[in-house]
């Protein structure tokens, strides 16, 4: 399944390591936020003003305690739809 085809609820898996990149406040700077093949949940879509044809994905990542961590943007090469 292709991304574009995903809305609010769905399941995206980490297509690689995200890091903060200070935009989460109250998690240090450059902190791992989701290892590669980490499951999510798609909590919005919607694009910077800067950028508008580029989707933004906001990715709620599950931590080793299965507890949803905090909203963190993603850019579609850092998701994948299907864990492979």
């Amino acid at each position: 399944m292709d991304l574009i085809q995903l809305s609010p609820g769905d399941m995206v898996f980490a297509a690689k390591d995200i890091f903060n990149d200070g935009g989460i406040p109250d998690i240090a700077q450059d902190a791992l936020i989701a290892k590669a093949g980490t499951r999510g949940v798609i909590v919005n879509i919607g694009h910077l003003e800067e950028n508008p044809d580029k989707e933004l994905y906001l990715v709620r990542f599950e931590g080793a305690d299965l507890v949803l961590g905090p909203p963190t943007g993603c850019w579609e090469d850092e998701l994948k739809a299907a864990e492979s």
